[in-house]
């Protein structure tokens, strides 16, 4: 009966059909190992900045800034000193 349930599944993908599922399933295994190559390029660049004395967490900050637009971080910078201002952290 499983046998059968799997043969009436594979009938109803057709050849087309099978080869776009393989094409998709290929491209992304490719990406992910592209993404995998990057994660570990990315690794590197990071040891490397420490070994030269820098604080990667604080980069890591920076970079994360950079990312985002001026007048979004500009609202979270003045909610951070309010709130710290509502602390008397400031």
């Amino acid at each position: 009966m499983v046998a059968e349930t799997q043969e009436t599944s594979q009938e109803s993908i057709g050849g087309v059909a099978r080869d776009q599922l393989k094409a998709f399933v290929s491209r992304v295994e490719r990406l992910e190992e592209d993404k995998q190559a990057i994660m570990a390029d990315t690794k590197e660049v990071y040891a490397e900045a420490k070994a030269m004395g820098f604080d990667t967490k604080i980069l890591r900050k920076v970079i994360a800034i950079r990312k985002q637009d001026r007048n979004e971080r500009a609202e979270q910078e003045a909610l951070l000193e309010l709130y710290l201002g509502a602390l008397g952290e400031i």
